[in-house]
């Protein structure tokens, strides 16, 4: 019946198609030869309504286009066009019987056609679920054979989260996870950069997420359960993880430790080959001592707070001594315990002396207005703020002992500042610096505002310092803070600026700067051995 079928659809496809026919289905990976001067040739194939078909024409001479046709010779799918050498193809079979048609093109042409693959709608099926983790894998047999995850829950509560396990490839693999979501959770601060979305062990109580990490690995990170799903803007969307994220209850390392409640705390991971964060051995409480005032400026049109620190021991007199300029000045007192690290790094002796001044904003948009690159809020800085440190302390240092530092939108604020006002600003340690913004409008090629900067002008005596994470990489085909770090780091270094690089093995996150601005301050101004016990 088969075979009937068949020379029926070759004969109807002959009579029909106005053209020539080999007269037998194509039958999957024989190659058929077509040659003509210029007539249409037709060659039938047998599929079943659903099948998944893949081929490649292969053409010696001249050139073909390709169609399907239906019974009486009408094209329903363009496949190829002008093929004048190769060319695959793939589609899924109809209804109604169908053939190949090729078209020569005005010098005839000739080939080979071949079908590469017939999959039967019968055989079409997902691959077999893999798990990258172990423990994942382990519980999921136990729920495909109907089980519980409560022993599974049970050694997950005994380990602490994220799970810690090997890959096949000898990579490290975390494993998020979160038990009894109704609806969705998302890992912010994955490490892929991204906030991710968990995925659901079948109807279980388990959602997880696995990633391969590098073995010096140090991240926070929250989740967001049943992140509630409403109309409104892409951005709208993204933000309303906000209002459920919180420390993941099953992880062992909060931070801060005296958050108020879960939703101001982050969970933390540190893997064992994660750098020392200098300074943060022995963190302690801060020995040395804060002046604290409001700093009014009608050229920027706000008042902000300011906190000057002294490590213990400070003196103006001293010409070793340095001063500090921090941006996002609350942040460096809190997640960034900058005045313990400042005098932890002072009583070894790896830093000199120093004194720190933390710049607050007065508002988030105030924030968005004065760092990315704002000439007002340089020149304040430069003019008005460095006087009023001056005046309140009796402490003038060059600028070459004058740092600014910050992260993100303060990380970019370092160089555009101290570019800006090198006369002031001598040093600029930038944490995870936003280098991929540019003022609105500015051309794609020409968007790394800092790296032109310092292509297209005057060498300038400032000193860098620049980190950026390995997690901090481009998305949707922009480039990220990593990318960008890379590309101002080659600059800088062909203009022949004195720059530093770090990389670590993190994100954008406060629990990895840390340890970055203590590096940063330890390349810029650190003490070698030899003079660590002298005053």
């Amino acid at each position: 019946m088969r075979s009937s079928l068949k020379a029926m659809h070759a004969l109807a496809f002959l009579l029909l198609s106005g053209g020539a026919s080999a007269g037998e289905d194509l039958v999957p990976g024989t190659p058929v030869a077509v040659e003509t001067a210029g007539e249409a040739v037709t060659l039938p194939f047998a599929a079943a309504p659903g099948d998944y078909l893949r081929g490649r024409l292969d053409v010696t001479a001249g050139s073909f286009d390709l169609d399907l046709v239906d019974a009486d010779g009408t094209p329903w799918r363009h496949l190829l066009d002008g093929v004048g050498l190769s060319g695959d193809f793939q589609f899924v079979a109809g209804d109604t019987p169908a053939a190949f048609r090729l078209l020569p093109g005005p010098d005839g042409g000739a080939g080979r056609l071949t079908l590469t693959l017939r999959l039967p709608l019968a055989e079409q099926r997902p691959p077999e679920t893999r798990y990258d983790s172990p423990a994942i894998a382990g519980v999921a047999a136990t729920v495909a054979a109907g089980g519980s995850t409560d022993a599974f829950w049970r050694s997950v509560a005994a380990t602490g989260t994220p799970l810690i396990e090997r890959a096949d490839d000898g990579e490290t693999l975390l494993t998020f996870l979160y038990r009894g979501a109704a609806r969705n959770v998302r890992l912010v601060g994955a490490p892929s950069g991204d906030h991710e979305w968990l995925d659901r062990l079948g109807a279980s109580d388990v959602w997880f997420k696995s990633f391969r990490v590098p073995a010096d690995t140090r991240l926070s990170y929250q989740l967001a359960p049943d992140v509630p799903d409403l109309l409104g803007t892409p951005r709208e969307r993204r933000v309303a993880l906000l209002a459920t994220a919180e420390a993941d209850p099953l992880n062992r390392a909060p931070w801060p430790a005296d958050a108020p409640d879960r939703f101001n705390m982050k969970s933390t991971l540190t893997l064992p080959g994660a750098p020392i964060q200098p300074g943060m051995e022995n963190a302690a409480l801060p020995k040395g001592s804060f002046t604290r005032f409001r700093f009014a400026s009608g050229r920027l049109g706000n008042t902000r707070d300011i906190a000057i620190y002294k490590t213990a021991g400070f003196d103006a007199a001293d010409p070793a001594a340095l001063m500090l300029i921090v941006f996002d000045g609350r942040a460096y007192q809190r997640e960034v315990p900058t005045p313990s690290i400042l005098d932890a790094l002072v009583a070894d002796g790896r830093l000199p002396p120093a004194l720190a001044v933390f710049v607050d904003n007065p508002d988030p948009a105030a924030r968005s207005r004065e760092l990315p690159d704002n000439p007002d809020f340089a020149a304040v800085l430069a003019d008005d703020l460095l006087p009023d440190i001056r005046a309140r302390t009796g402490f003038a240092p060059p600028p070459a002992r004058t740092a600014l530092a910050g992260s993100s939108y303060g990380g970019l604020a370092t160089l555009n500042v101290a570019l800006r006002r090198p006369d002031a600003f001598g040093n600029a340690l930038s944490l995870s610096g936003s280098f991929w913004w540019s003022p609105p409008g500015t051309p794609a090629d020409t968007a790394n505002l800092v790296a032109r900067r310092v292509a297209t002008t005057e060498r300038q005596p400032v000193r860098v310092f620049l980190s950026a994470g390995l997690f901090e990489r481009e998305h949707g085909g922009a480039d990220g803070i990593l990318e960008t770090s890379r590309h101002l780091r080659d600059v800088l270094t062909a203009r022949g600026y004195d720059v530093t690089v770090r990389e670590y093995a993190g994100g954008h996150d406060y629990f990895v700067w840390r340890g970055a601005l203590a590096d940063g301050l330890l390349a810029l101004f650190g003490r070698p051995p030899a003079l660590r016990d002298k005053p």
